[in-house]
């Protein structure tokens, strides 16, 4: 079994840690902090230091990068340091990218990976251009690499609280496009079954096939934490009221297809909607 690095090690890296630690695999983790959880080799540094990037254990290693890419620009900058740092010989067995459907860009259509991105976003953008300079990075060196493009997030410590409880408003639900959800429980294990499973050069969508919009989402988050459902408001008075990453949410609409991930990944999910997800 070969060893596992996780680039970026937050709260979908922890459980992705805790699920591999499980099976018996050794697992090093990389993030700016203190090490995740213990049973893990951790390397404390930053994406943005790229001195602070030697001595990573990537030579034959399953690398899953979860980083984020940096604020501002089209470029993903991160990634270009990561795979700068890497010397010829130390080169990973595999790549598994954990990017965004946001390279999808806007519209209500459905999407699947043969649709062609088309990034409206800054966010998408970056995305965009850390998949494609991972790819031919790949290429060049022979790494295998997988991406997933990923929806929204949620799990049980991951639902909308502060702006729930700050009384922050959503659009209206005949204004909402649809939006997409997995549960990061079912998303620590497609990432290691991509790393398993995943052929070379693959896109996968992951989604959990349920979509419904995010002013849905908030109601049902609200009424699971026993609090009010936020204000529904248009689009007109959302673009006086919510900050730029709000509306660029909320306009973005797309029904995403994740038979493909379902089918060669032989992923059978935990949740499988936003109400089995909620009950947890």
């Amino acid at each position: 079994m070969q060893p596992l690095l996780i680039v970026g090690c937050g709260a979908v890296g922890r459980r992705v840690a805790a699920l591999a630690l499980a099976q018996g695999q050794s697992v090093c983790t990389f993030n700016r902090g203190e090490a995740p959880l213990s049973g893990v080799q951790h390397h404390s540094g930053n994406l943005d230091e790229p001195d602070t990037l030697r001595g990573l254990p990537t030579r034959g290693a399953g690398v899953i990068y979860l980083a984020p890419p940096p604020g501002g620009g089209h470029e993903d900058t991160r990634m270009r340091s990561f795979l700068g740092s890497i010397a010829a010989g130390d080169e990973p067995a595999k790549v598994v990218y954990i990017s965004t459907s946001g390279v999808y860009g806007g519209g209500s259509s459905v999407v699947t990976e043969e649709t062609e991105p088309d990034p409206q976003t800054a966010r998408g953008k970056r995305r965009l251009h850390a998949e494609r300079l991972l790819q031919a990075w790949g290429r060049e060196r022979g790494v295998a690499v997988v991406v997933l493009r990923v929806t929204a997030i949620y799990a049980a410590d991951r639902l909308p609280v502060t702006q729930l409880t700050t009384g922050q408003p959503v659009l209206l639900e005949e204004e909402c496009l649809p939006s997409n959800r997995i549960h990061a429980d079912d998303l620590s294990r497609i990432c290691l079954a991509a790393l398993e499973r995943g052929r070379d050069g693959a896109v996968f969508n992951v989604s959990d096939g349920a979509p419904s919009t995010m002013t849905a989402y908030f109601n049902a988050a609200a009424d699971k934490l026993g609090l009010p459902r936020p204000r529904q408001v248009t689009m007109a008075e959302a673009r006086q009221l919510m900050t730029p990453l709000m509306i660029s949410y909320f306009s973005e609409g797309r029904i995403v297809d994740s038979s493909k991930m379902l089918k060669e990944l032989g992923i059978t999910l935990l949740y499988p909607n936003l109400e089995a997800g909620l009950k947890e």
